[in-house]
């Protein structure tokens, strides 16, 4: 079962933070979205076990950015309007690694190509 979690910060501009939440997807094996350039910073994690994707958080929170919430707890990826689960579930090609957006609208799209949008809207606050 995937696992997943929502981070919302003030921004996200450092590379060399973006860097060090790179090679962090890479270690915990999980694949993460960030909205990256401006307000608001928002980063999405998925990985395939609560543990991964709970370390990547760690890694995160070390990182101090400001106005960091952990919007969405790590927990099970509920996908909606029957989708499979994630992008990658029970697949050998789960993706891992991360993956940059510049605008919410990109973000939002992102998040609905893998079945969690309204699961996003309600984490950011927008439903």
């Amino acid at each position: 079962m995937l696992h997943n979690a929502l981070i919302r910060t003030h921004h996200i501009t450092s590379r060399k933070k973006v860097a060090t939440l790179k090679r962090a997807a890479d270690v915990h094996q999980c694949y993460v979205l960030l909205r990256s350039g401006g307000c608001p910073g928002i980063m999405y994690v998925e990985g395939r076990d609560k543990v991964q994707v709970e370390g990547w958080v760690g890694v995160v929170r070390k990182l101090r950015y400001k106005d960091f919430q952990l919007v969405t707890r790590p927990g099970s990826l509920e996908p909606e309007g029957g989708q499979s689960e994630g992008q990658g579930e029970g697949k050998e090609e789960f993706d891992i690694g991360l993956e940059e957006v510049e605008s919410v609208k990109e973000f939002g799209n992102c998040m609905e190509k893998r079945g969690v949008w309204n699961w996003w809207r309600k984490g950011m606050g927008y439903s």
